[in-house]
């Protein structure tokens, strides 16, 4: 076996990896735990070893007793450091969806199913966050990984870790769950203007973005209105639920197309149809949805929001 295919298996050994990738709960066993020395452990280990040798050549019977203290406090200290770790349990939780540029957040609940504190953990990807567990408790800790691409993003292992109760030593343990979120494409920064298609329906819409939005009636509510547009003053006085109308809403039906955006690549193009399916959404326009051969009917709710920007992130 040659150097560089040896430096792989050495890299993908579990110490630094984990163990297999799974979504059931993972419990901290001894095949889980790593523990090496800190610099401060090599140091007082060093520190040790010169008392010794001192003892030796003076024959200083007090600094043996000093020298067999210390190694007695580093074999303790050992022990202390796995179970600060051992017996705790991890789970992973759902991550929501974000856009890209935006850092994904991801649940890990962890529980202490001892009697003993555990103080002193730390737990991330990258970024470390420290954290105690009180005994018979559960923490539910929110890590976070940055995105840069639309796609599935993986963050990768979740390393938790423990230097209690010296820092003498340094307890981990690496673990692959199988975490991954959808990143959306970033919307573009400028709106440009809706297309002009559906019988006149983009030019309404385009109205209403440059400020036509007088209020001028109130109809039954309709499965897709915007939940802002709702008249709750009638509501509360017992005349059913409506929707408020404003100016350019009565032509509000518009078509998003992939073919239709200004972008100079394929990204920018993307971006140009996420920020118009973000402002359709948000002015509660019913919008049809294309892109290379997918097409959406009209409609708007979270749902078909949803189904837009997943689409988008996938393309």
């Amino acid at each position: 076996m040659n150097r560089a295919a040896l430096m792989a298996k050495f890299k993908n050994h579990r110490l630094f990896v984990g163990e297999r990738a799974n979504d059931a709960p993972i419990a901290l066993t001894h095949r889980r735990i790593f523990i090496l020395p800190s610099s401060r452990g090599l140091g007082f280990g060093v520190l040790v070893i010169l008392l010794l040798l001192i003892a030796f050549v003076y024959g200083n019977n007090l600094v043996y007793l000093l020298a067999f203290l210390l190694s007695g406090v580093l074999l303790v200290t050992i022990l202390h450091s796995f179970m600060s770790l051992s017996g705790l349990v991890l789970q992973q939780s759902q991550s929501k969806p974000v856009f890209a540029g935006d850092a994904a957040g991801f649940a890990i609940h962890v529980s202490n199913p001892s009697k003993n504190e555990r103080q002193g953990l730390e737990i991330g990807f990258v970024a470390i966050s420290e954290f105690n567990l009180a005994p018979l408790s559960k923490s539910t800790l929110t890590l976070y990984s940055p995105t840069s691409k639309r796609g599935w993003h993986e963050p990768g292992k979740v390393t938790i870790a423990s230097s209690f109760p010296l820092g003498l030593f340094r307890a981990w343990s690496p673990i692959r769950f199988d975490l991954k979120v959808l990143v959306y494409p970033k919307p573009a920064a400028q709106l440009s203007p809706f297309p002009e298609n559906s019988a006149g329906a983009g030019a309404a819409a385009n109205a209403g973005l440059k400020g036509s939005d007088d209020f001028y009636g109130v109809r039954e509510y309709q499965a897709g209105d915007a939940i802002k547009h709702i008249h709750w003053k009638a509501f509360a006085k017992g005349q059913g639920v409506l929707s408020k109308q404003y100016g350019g809403e009565n032509a509000s039906e518009i078509w998003l197309d992939y073919a239709q955006t200004h972008g100079y690549d394929k990204e920018e193009k993307l971006s140009e149809l996420c920020r118009w399916v973000i402002t359709a959404e948000q002015m509660g326009i019913r919008y049809g949805f294309c892109l290379s051969g997918l097409k959406l009917p009209p409609g708007n709710g979270f749902q078909h929001y949803q189904q837009c920007l997943e689409a988008l992130a996938l393309f």
